[in-house]
């Protein structure tokens, strides 16, 4: 998946910064963004570079990125796969590419969930969705994406998409 990036990269919901280290090893200028501020921490900690907010609020370089991700399930990240599709079309720039993971199963479905911190206590509920990899496909061409390259690795099913019909 890292060898499909392209130019500077946004990683969306960068959790603690494994992708947004790796890419930065290998040149790539690229920015984890995260509302969680353990996942910034972590994430700057592993020598990347990150900002504590949402995804839907202001971004740097919005319209100029030339490659975003939504992995780990990110894809989830409001409960609308198609309002978070259509949010991330406007921070790519002419000829960027979302590189999506979709989840395992054929499901297509909204939840409002909360975490839990490991010791029993849980927090806000906030919506997250789970999209298997035809319903990413079903999502992403009523938002106006066309897909580029869908392929599996080790169980883990991604699509790359670009924005346009």
């Amino acid at each position: 998946m890292l060898a499909r990036c392209r130019g500077a990269v946004l990683d969306i919901g960068c959790g603690p910064g494994r992708l947004v280290a790796a890419l930065a090893e290998q040149g790539h200028r690229v920015l984890g963004v995260d509302v969680s501020p353990a996942a910034v921490t972590s994430t700057v900690r592993r020598g990347g570079t990150a900002l504590c907010r949402s995804v839907f609020g202001p971004l740097p370089g919005e319209g100029r990125w030339h490659t975003a991700l939504l992995i780990d399930g990110n894809i989830g990240i409001g409960g609308d796969p198609g309002a978070l599709l259509d949010r991330v079309a406007r921070l790519l720039g002419p000829g960027g590419r979302l590189i999506a993971e979709a989840d395992g199963a054929e499901v297509d479905e909204c939840h409002e969930v909360r975490l839990d911190d490991g010791r029993g206590a849980h927090g806000t509920p906030f919506p997250w969705a789970r999209v298997g990899p035809a319903a990413l496909r079903g999502h992403a061409a009523r938002a106006g994406w066309r897909p580029v390259h869908t392929w599996t690795s080790t169980g883990r099913h991604f699509t790359e998409l670009a924005p346009g019909c």
